[in-house]
């Protein structure tokens, strides 16, 4: 049953009436322990996003895990939480992978949340703040969102590597010694770690097997998502995108950002490309200040309600 078609009863508001419309609109009252949350996704890379400006919500790596468990939580590739922004800031976006894990950045749900703020405060133009920074975010004429994702990292602390090293060709190489299948990726950091390897096919790689003996490697003390990327054109890209923490997803708006500051960095591609992912297409640019522009869809797939309670501590 619908929560708008429920009788009063004993139950209570979510939220107050002004911060309905952001997070609950169609649901007007909800069982008392349960809190709304809005199922997103940006090319099918796809978020849990509540909402807890109005008051702290404590989130543990279990419960965060549990949400995110596709087959005993909602599920989703990261866990997004709203908070309260500091001053020049929106909102500030924490967010969560499968694993319980914090992330540092993730493009589409910055996106996303843009996307929300944007409805709620009735402009096109919303700065979203992370652990990364703040991310300005901007509505183009044909309705798509685009995040500008700030500057990349691009030296061997900035990722992090585990030692000194041009991050433009790591002595990286995944298979058989002696034989391997892929080799020489590039790194940087977009407030998260990337590494991307540059590929003939993609059709012909396994790189969802490839994926996590990468973002284990002893040259990456925090982890790292992992890209594959394959170049059709100067201004066009195919990318498979293994996350940190979450695996293998359907896009990733910072692996695309890093795939293609790295592309451009070994002279293959030019500051622009279409990059298409398993979800679909985000338009990038790396502009000549250093700031990387990241451009695409945005979507709600449903709303529903969580007992918050009923998950592990």
């Amino acid at each position: 049953m619908e929560p708008g078609n429920m009788e009063p009863g004993n139950m209570e508001p979510l939220r107050p009436p002004a911060l309905r419309p952001f997070i609950c609109r169609g649901m007007r009252r909800i069982w008392r322990g349960m809190i709304a949350f809005r199922k997103m996704h940006g090319l099918g890379n796809d978020f849990v996003v509540v909402d807890a400006r109005p008051a702290p919500l404590v989130v543990t790596p279990a419960r965060a895990a549990a949400v995110a468990d596709r087959h005993r939580g909602i599920g989703c590739d990261q866990f997004i939480v709203l908070e309260a922004p500091a001053p020049g800031a929106d909102v500030f976006m924490r967010i969560y992978n499968p694993d319980g894990s914090q992330a540092e950045a993730c493009g589409n749900a910055t996106r996303c949340v843009a996307h929300l703020l944007m409805a709620e405060t009735g402009r096109d133009r919303v700065t979203v703040r992370t652990v990364r920074g703040e991310l300005p975010c901007e509505r183009l004429p044909d309705g798509t969102i685009r995040a500008d994702m700030g500057r990349p990292g691009l030296d061997w602390q900035d990722v992090p590597l585990a030692a000194a090293m041009d991050t433009a060709h790591l002595p990286m190489e995944l298979g058989p010694p002696g034989e391997p299948i892929v080799s020489n990726p590039a790194a940087c950091s977009m407030g998260n770690p990337h590494v991307t390897f540059f590929v003939g096919d993609l059709d012909r790689l396994d790189w969802q097997a490839l994926g996590p003996l990468a973002e284990h490697h002893p040259l990456l003390p925090n982890r790292a998502n992992i890209g594959f990327a394959q170049v059709i054109d100067t201004d066009h890209i195919r990318l498979g995108i293994w996350e940190r923490g979450a695996g293998a997803t359907l896009a990733c708006g910072s692996g695309a950002c890093a795939t293609l500051v790295n592309a451009h960095r070994r002279g293959l591609t030019g500051r622009r490309a279409r990059i298409d992912l398993p979800g679909g297409t985000l338009l990038l640019e790396w502009r000549l200040d250093g700031h990387v522009l990241m451009a695409g869809p945005v979507a709600t797939a449903f709303l529903g309600q969580l007992d918050w309670d009923a998950l592990p501590a």
